[in-house]
């Protein structure tokens, strides 16, 4: 805990390379007494109780997420879409408010062809979780944001996460959580690859937990130096289980073929030759879905009796 925070006060400081230097030994020391809990744990594919399965019959669900981190992050977004439109795919980008400024045209486009825009923070810093009088201000200018951009989703920077003051947010879901993944800042993880409900003040005012439940891109191929393998392999196991892959890539680590690899990239190609195993291999048998529409499809589970729900 001492060291973490140390990193993080002094990252500031140090190089690009070198920050990614430490974090990659680091992870991989951390990994080798790992293996039971990460890329799997088997105690995460437990379904819900009275859990119904997926819309149309599904065998899983796919929800495609993104993080924009930086202003690099947005002048790849058109591609991204491009690259996800070619292959029949849809996600959602999640924005830092403060950080940088995002052309409404932007948010147009993103909207317009389909897409979904959430928020991913007010800045990229620090824990926003910290104090409780810290976060009760920030949580009054990220309701504005929601508001404003017209959101229903919230992803805090770095997946620091505390369920219960997330309550403060106008939200329908919150996607700062994860199955399994001990390399996080906050490692705690939800420890299931299905949705949570988590309860508000009464039944209808709760909201969804959408976890992540594949490895982030950026630990995977940057850090780790991984193959898309980890994520077939979790894949296959998500979808035995029936549960729900969500995944975080982000674009400011994404290279498109603009300049040479940089040590804190990866080619676009893993991605894309993902998403096409993922139609060639599961073709039919999973439900893709915005997370907006997974959370909406979940909060209706969770908030409808259970008689009248056996009834529709």
């Amino acid at each position: 805990m001492i060291a973490r925070d140390l990193y993080y006060f002094l990252k500031p400081a140090i190089p690009r390379w070198l920050q990614i230097e430490v974090r990659r030994r680091w992870i991989l020391m951390k990994k080798a007494g790992c293996e039971k809990i990460w890329p799997i744990d088997e105690s995460a594919g437990k379904k819900p109780d009275n859990w119904p399965g997926w819309p149309e019959g599904r065998k899983f669900a796919l929800v495609l997420t993104h993080d924009v981190e930086t202003p690099k992050g947005l002048t790849r977004i058109r591609k991204m879409m491009e690259l996800e439109q070619r292959l029949g795919f849809r996600s959602s980008f999640k924005f830092v408010a403060e950080d940088y400024r995002t052309p409404p045209e932007l948010f147009r486009h993103i909207t317009a062809s389909g897409f979904e825009i959430g928020l991913h923070g007010l800045t990229h810093s620090g824990n926003l979780f910290r104090t409780l009088p810290e976060f009760r201000k920030s949580a009054v200018r990220i309701n504005q944001f929601l508001k404003e951009w017209g959101a229903v989703g919230f992803r805090a920077p770095s997946i620091y996460h505390n369920l219960e003051w997330t309550h403060m947010l106008n939200i329908t879901y919150d996607s700062s959580t994860f199955d399994t993944d001990p390399f996080e800042p906050q490692p705690d993880g939800v420890k299931t690859i299905f949705p949570l409900w988590v309860n508000g003040s009464s039944q209808n005012t709760g909201y969804v937990e959408l976890p992540y439940t594949l490895p982030q891109d950026f630990t995977l191929f940057v850090l780790m130096r991984e193959s898309i393998d980890v994520w077939k392999r979790k894949l296959r196991w998500i979808a035995e289980k029936g549960g729900m892959a969500l995944v975080i890539t982000h674009p400011d680590y994404m290279n498109f073929g603009e300049h040479e690899v940089r040590k804190d990239e990866y080619p676009m190609q893993n991605y894309e030759n993902f998403l096409k195993h993922i139609e060639d291999e599961y073709k039919g048998q999973y439900w893709h879905a915005l997370p907006r529409d997974a959370a909406r499809y979940v909060k209706q589970l969770m908030t409808t009796p259970p008689v009248e729900r056996a009834a529709t």
